[in-house]
């Protein structure tokens, strides 16, 4: 959890990912196509990869999959049914705007 909370701090959206599933590709294109780079992490090419997908499931993430787990400003918001749902509110944007990943 330790490195987790390290890499979660060290840009202003960090998302835990695996190359291979479709929601994590979904919730990227969002970000990028909100002006955002977000750091990615793919588990799946990471040798500690199974340890962290371990602690992010601890974390909360999800009932069944620990991906894509999104940090905004360091702080864990959730997997892709809460950004979604940030995004249709219109909230995701005054969160990327605060933690410093976009201007507008």
């Amino acid at each position: 959890m330790d490195r987790i909370s390290k890499l979660a701090s060290e840009k202003a959206v960090v998302i835990f990912s695996k190359s291979t599933c479709c929601m994590c590709h979904a919730i990227k294109r969002l970000f990028y196509e909100q002006g955002v780079s977000p750091m990615i992490h793919e588990l799946d090419e990471d040798t500690r990869g199974k340890e962290m997908e371990l602690a992010l499931m601890r974390l909360g993430s999800s009932r069944c999959r620990a991906v894509p787990a999104v940090f905004i400003g360091g702080k864990f918001v959730g997997t892709a049914d809460t950004v979604m749902t940030l995004h249709l509110n219109g909230s995701l944007k005054k969160l990327l705007k605060d933690a410093g990943a976009i201007w507008l």
